[in-house]
């Protein structure tokens, strides 16, 4: 039974459950997993829902189950920050798809989680609220940006939490933390009412406890939304079970990559040999170009979404501002972190007049041969397998003077996000010092429900 399920279906009321993670979240401050709580509102959903069940009433296949939302999910509960100064005391107007589908299923959000300010990096160092710490070495990063989720869920405070992905921000968190994390087909789920980072790669997703609850959340979750136009018809229900071709990404198991992070991966790959799945090596040499293509492109988007919040329309808005020119340059100097200022800088230098075909034209075709080299690779397998991240989680302040470093960490997940690829990161046990890693299963477009069957299925092995 799905351990969600199981926490709906426990003799124990809706207000226990959720009072209960309340004060893990309390007890667990000094990790800072919340942006916010939401008490006041958890706890009278809660009791609602104990009415409904008492009367007889339908309560929803997650009735009473707390879980976390990254707080750059619009929910009228609380402030909206993104964990950015510049929304620190956003209110939204509307609710995200994503959180109406799972609060309709009486699921309830006792708070919002941390992560980089705009979800631009891949520690939860770039937080206005400061550092999300590892559940597993409260010295090193929980991941990013989806670092307070993964946190909350690797912790036992909430079974799951919602995040997002654009170019490994579920996946990494999960791998730093233990626990899966699913980053979907794009357009799989709504990215409704979701703060937009890069719009061509921003995805919706779960961080889980196990991979039969990562199912069952995204069969939810999974859907057309006219509200999102980018959104797909639900096909999360078709799923192979005969045994699989898997390749085994080689070029991303060699240099650079940690010693026990090759070995945990390697040891995972005999379990899907066990299996009985048909397991052989694979070079993609393009992807070496990924992560390049990634930081041109992903900026360049950035700067297109971050240029709405100019301290007038909405948002925070400098005090001292005398004439419309110190609004705009004061507001945004004051309002955004450094990090989302590199990437405006970038973002707008690529899309340049003089630069524009030198460098964003250029990597969008790198990009384009890059979908074609997985379509190809596609043909011939049916799940490709390599580690999250090239090591464990890192210490707290380790990389943050350094840009490059923090950026080369995304080079084994940015690749399935610029192909629009589903991908799961798994956990694969932990190195000897106790830091949990992560492999992960890539698949083609539509073929989410493999890649979890598959997880489900190395799961239940002993």
């Amino acid at each position: 039974m799905s351990s969600v399920i199981k926490v709906a279906s426990e003799k124990v009321s809706a207000v226990e459950l959720v009072a209960a993670a309340l004060e893990k979240a309390k007890k667990f401050a000094e990790y800072n997993v919340f942006t916010s709580l939401n008490e006041k509102a958890a706890l009278a959903k809660a009791a609602e829902i104990d009415k409904k069940i008492a009367r007889g009433e339908k309560a929803g296949r997650l009735a009473g189950v707390p879980y976390a939302l990254k707080d750059n999910f619009s929910s009228r509960e609380g402030k909206t920050t993104a964990s950015a100064k510049m929304l620190e005391n956003y209110r939204a107007p509307i609710t995200a798809t994503a959180v109406k589908k799972l609060e309709d299923e009486g699921a309830i959000m006792i708070g919002r989680t941390n992560l980089d300010a705009f979800a631009h990096g891949g520690s939860t160092e770039n937080s206005y609220f400061g550092a999300t710490a590892n559940a597993h070495d409260k010295t090193r990063v929980a991941g990013g940006s989806s670092g307070g989720s993964a946190t909350a869920v690797a912790l036992d405070i909430v079974p799951f939490a919602l995040g997002t992905d654009t170019g490994g921000s579920i996946r990494q968190p999960a791998s730093f933390n233990g626990v899966y994390g699913m980053k979907p087909t794009f357009g799989a789920v709504s990215r409704y009412g979701v703060v937009a980072m890069a719009s061509s790669t921003d995805t919706i997703g779960v961080l889980a406890q196990t991979a039969e609850d990562t199912q069952m959340l995204m069969g939810l979750l999974a859907g057309k939304d006219e509200k999102d136009t980018t959104t797909l018809d639900d096909f999360l229900a078709a799923a192979k079970s005969e045994k699989l071709k898997i390749g085994v990404i080689s070029d991303f198991m060699g240099e650079g990559v940690d010693d026990e992070v090759a070995k945990l991966t390697k040891d995972y790959i005999e379990k899907l040999k066990k299996a009985g799945h048909q397991v052989s090596e694979v070079k993609m040499p393009i992807l070496k170009y990924a992560l390049a293509v990634y930081y041109v492109v992903v900026p360049a988007e950035v700067a297109s979404n971050l240029s709405r919040y100019d301290g007038i329309r909405y948002g925070f808005r400098a005090k001292d501002a005398k004439t419309l020119g110190e609004i705009y340059s004061k507001s945004r100097d004051e309002g955004l972190m450094p990090e989302n200022k590199r990437r405006i800088l970038i973002g707008n230098f690529v899309l340049s007049s003089g630069f524009f075909d030198a460098y964003y034209l250029k990597a969008q075709k790198v990009r384009t041969l890059i979908i074609k080299a997985y379509n190809e690779m596609f043909a011939k397998y049916d799940v490709l397998v390599c580690p999250v991240a090239p090591t464990p989680a890192f210490k707290i302040g380790e990389n943050t003077s350094d840009a490059l470093k923090m950026y080369l960490g995304d080079i084994m997940t940015v690749p399935p996000s610029l192909a629009g690829l589903p991908a799961l990161s798994v956990p694969a046990g932990k190195t000897a010092s106790g830091l949990p890693i992560g492999v992960q299963l890539i698949g083609a477009r539509r073929s989410d429900a493999i890649l979890m069957g598959l997880a489900a299925e190395i799961e239940g092995l002993k």
